[in-house]
């Protein structure tokens, strides 16, 4: 049972109908470890075989197919590295972009055993999964998954050029109206899912079947690749899923969120599917299918017409952007404090001082660092950590400093000469 509302298209006025295909983001993965551990079971890979044996580039040493899987690698998200390394909002880039940034770390950004969600590590994947197969990601998924589960519209987009039939555009609220939220950006294997909802539809149903003939209590794929801590207690990571191993609540799932569209698909134990996909970027996927979720708990013999509907009005409204928000201190001059590079980043940063706040700069634009410490800041995403604390109006020349953000901890920065 389907259930649509709202816009594909504002500029055509077309309505969402059950053919219309939506970006759906990190439910990728799902797809893409399935296509793993399948390479597995055909003897074309091992799932504990070190990463740089399929890619010799790669110079982490020690982490295994398993491990970029189940975000236990430790490989930093390099699309979080991209405005350190000067890259705007808007800019183009690739997946191979990404893959140079990849190729740049040299160790784990923390210890195996910690869950570290990997944009990257999936990009990875995608390439094992080109070099066991000597084809396309779009083309192993086109012949193992999409053609035989009858998932018509389903496709991994490769080049932002490239028209996908019946495709919705994404769009974001703003005072004056709506603005569009896609870029030319393709990553297809951690995400560039293009499909409808029939064809996830479709997917959990075959997963549904893959954990119906699997041995024991074990969760989809689990004979294949164990579920580890994830970044969500008491959810835990397998094969591009989360898992809530609760009794009484047992069920895998996935969300997604890519270039103003979001998608959530839901599996439980007794067969349950739930795939919402939004188009929408302050109507989250997620959220609507926890209240679908939550509304089938009370009464299972609502209709979906009236389930969206319920879960629509329990979004948050947002029409108004927020105003820019400058500081006060706008007009006073900053002092330099520095230059500095770290080697796995291409390009530079600064710290200035302007009065009594710090501030680091990249792509051109300022962060104002609030302090949370004797010696560490925090701005959006990310915490800065200095070797010493700073004292009076900051003069202090540091010789370096660790940025941590929330996907690429561990980066140490030293001060370029001057």
């Amino acid at each position: 049972m389907q259930a649509h509302a709202g816009a594909a298209s504002l500029e055509l006025d077309t309505l969402i109908t059950e053919k219309t295909a939506f970006n759906a983001g990190s439910v990728a993965k799902q797809i893409t470890a399935y296509l793993c551990v399948r390479a597995a079971r055909d003897g074309l890979l091992q799932l504990d075989r070190a990463v740089d044996s399929f890619l010799p580039r790669f110079r982490v040493p020690g982490v295994t197919v398993a491990e970029l899987i189940q975000h236990h690698g430790g490989i930093r998200d390099a699309e979080s590295l991209l405005s350190l390394a000067g890259f705007r909002d808007l800019d183009h880039y690739t997946a191979d972009d990404l893959l140079q940034l990849a190729y740049r770390q040299h160790d784990r950004a923390v210890e195996p055993s910690r869950f570290l969600y990997s944009n990257t590590g999936y990009l990875l994947l995608a390439e094992i999964l080109t070099h066991v197969h000597d084809a396309p990601l779009q083309e192993i998924a086109e012949q193992q998954v999409f053609t035989p589960l009858g998932m018509s519209s389903a496709r991994f987009k490769s080049d932002p050029r490239e028209v996908i039939t019946g495709a919705a555009s994404s769009y974001q609220p703003t005072a004056t109206g709506w603005s569009h939220q896609q870029r030319p950006v393709t990553l297809p294997g951690p995400g560039s899912l293009w499909c409808t909802v029939t064809d996830l539809d479709r997917w959990l149903g075959h997963l549904w079947h893959e954990w119906q003939t699997a041995p024991g209590n074990q969760l989809p794929l689990e004979q294949h690749l164990s579920y580890r801590p994830s970044d969500h207690p008491p959810f835990t990571y397998g094969a591009g899923l989360y898992a809530d191993p609760r009794p009484g609540r047992t069920a895998v799932f996935h969300y997604g969120h890519e270039q103003g569209f979001s998608a959530a698909t839901v599996l439980t134990s007794t067969g349950l599917r739930i795939v919402c996909l939004s188009n929408h970027s302050d109507i989250a996927a997620d959220h609507v299918a926890a209240s679908v979720m939550a509304d089938l708990a009370r009464d299972s013999g609502t209709n979906p017409g009236q389930l969206l509907s319920r879960a629509l009005r329990a979004q948050p409204s947002s029409r108004a952007m927020a105003a820019d928000d400058r500081s006060s201190d706008e007009e006073m001059p900053h002092a330099p404090i520095g230059t500095y590079a770290c080697g796995e980043v291409p390009g530079t940063v600064r710290l200035t001082r302007s009065g009594d706040s710090l501030y680091l700069w990249r792509r051109g634009t300022r962060d104002l660092l609030t302090a949370t410490g004797p010696t560490t800041y925090t701005a959006d995403g990310y915490t800065l950590t200095l070797p010493t604390k700073p004292t009076g109006r900051i003069e202090a020349h540091f010789e370096g400093f660790v940025l941590d953000l929330d996907r690429a901890p561990g980066l140490h920065y030293h001060r370029c000469p001057d």
